[in-house]
């Protein structure tokens, strides 16, 4: 690129219509002058090619992505991450915010990951190393998407659950139970206090249990322990399945009893989530299968945040996503860029429950709930209601224990000493 080409690429936001952008922010690592490299990434991200050859013209005044902001620092030693075939030259480790104009791609979320998250940005000449830190969407972009249609304030009123954290659990053994035990474990959990009983992610319609089956079962354990307890329960069922299935499962679940839905959003595709949503009657539920693909290295990829926003987006009413300790091997900053990411205001798209799990039990409630810091917030255990020494509906209850415990502001451990249920639950996962 010329100097000339190179500040086409470049632009203040006093000069621009943000409305018609949005912004991403990206770390990159590159060889040679950061400043070309950044306006590269523009380039490669939307109008590659920006004039026909022997034409007066120039599309980058309406087309190009603009370098908004750019820093860089050098790095003497040279990538953080050895990689073939990376070019050569001065290395520097750069942040850069940019707007890309939404109109190249439309309210189109396969076409928006294309633009954003791929070739123009992973191939773009002399940065091998690179992350899609955040993304943030102009109101008028937003007005085109749905959203969740039940949102946070939805799934509580379905639960009549109010002023507290929504208690999943995730039914143990997750593979292998026909129906008939696994809806009876489901029943157990709901008497002992569990608001949603759910499928594992990995539990998908099956020769040995199928979806039609299992849902019958479950539906009717979850309207028996629904009357026998005087409260709402939900049996969330997973109908993660091809495309071309998904309403039809949708349609097969609800109408024996599920009374929501997950659906493993990557491995689905948020397009066909998307279309889903047009159709579903009951709340979507997000897990994270693949997502880790894209978000465990911090210095390559995409944040886990930016796939949470874009869950939202499509119109999941509950996101699951690894949270906090060594189990999900995800740093504690980024379980809280999520979080916020579920809650924080987004236009007219609604906020979506956030639920991070990972090994959770009695003896880690509190410890989520301190750092989320509300309790606007989904605690999902498996084995730590499922492999309760005493059995689920114990472990249910130990969960429901160690919350009036902390909303009473008593000390989890003392409050063990009166109630069996969460002091066998403190002694078999205290420790984790």
């Amino acid at each position: 690129m010329t100097p000339d080409d190179i500040a086409g690429f470049y632009a203040k936001r006093a000069d621009l219509d943000l409305d018609n952008y949005i912004e991403l922010d990206f770390d990159f690592e590159c060889a040679g002058d950061p400043h070309e490299a950044a306006a590269h990434l523009c380039s490669e991200q939307s109008t590659a090619q920006w004039r026909r050859v022997g034409f007066d013209e120039d599309f980058r005044p309406r087309f190009a992505a603009k370098v908004l902001e750019l820093s860089a620092e050098p790095r003497p030693s040279g990538f953080s991450v050895p990689v073939e075939c990376a070019a050569r030259g001065p290395v520097h480790a750069c942040r850069v915010t940019i707007a890309h104009p939404h109109g190249n791609f439309g309210a189109k979320i396969p076409n928006l990951l294309s633009a954003v998250c791929g070739e123009g940005v992973f191939f773009s000449p002399g940065i091998p190393l690179i992350r899609l830190q955040d993304i943030r969407f102009p109101e008028p972009y937003l007005a085109a998407f749905d959203g969740p249609r039940f949102g946070i304030a939805g799934v509580r009123e379905r639960l009549q659950a109010f002023d507290r954290p929504i208690f999943f659990g995730v039914i143990k053994p997750n593979i292998g139970l026909p129906p008939q035990p696994f809806a009876e474990l489901g029943y157990q959990s709901w008497t002992g206090g569990l608001d949603i009983a759910k499928d594992d992610e990995m539990l998908a319609d099956v020769d040995w249990c199928p979806l039609a089956e299992r849902a019958a079962l479950l539906g009717d354990a979850c309207r028996r322990a629904s009357a026998e307890t005087g409260v709402p329960k939900i049996y969330l069922a997973n109908i993660t399945d091809e495309v071309d299935r998904l309403t039809e499962l949708h349609d097969v679940a609800v109408a024996n009893g599920a009374g929501a839905l997950l659906i493993n959003a990557m491995p689905v595709g948020l397009s066909a989530v998307r279309m889903l949503r047009k159709h579903a009657t009951v709340p979507l539920i997000a897990h994270f299968p693949f997502i880790a693909a894209f978000s465990r290295l911090a210095n390559y990829g995409i944040h886990s945040r930016v796939m949470t926003r874009l869950q939202r987006l499509a119109g999941f009413d509950v996101v699951i996503m690894p949270g906090f300790g060594p189990r999900m091997m995800t740093p504690e900053h980024e379980v809280l860029d999520c979080i916020r990411a579920c809650l924080e205001p987004m236009g007219p798209i609604k906020p979506c429950l956030p639920v991070p799990g990972g090994s959770d039990s009695a003896a880690t409630l509190e410890n989520v709930y301190r750092k989320v810091g509300s309790a606007d917030f989904g605690f999902v255990p498996g084995r730590g209601v499922f492999g309760h020494p005493m059995g689920p509906a114990a472990g249910a209850t130990s969960i429901r224990q160690a919350w009036d415990a902390i909303a009473a502001g008593i000390p989890v451990p003392d409050h063990a000493a009166s109630h069996p249920e969460l002091a066998a639950a403190l002694r078999a996962f205290g420790g984790r």
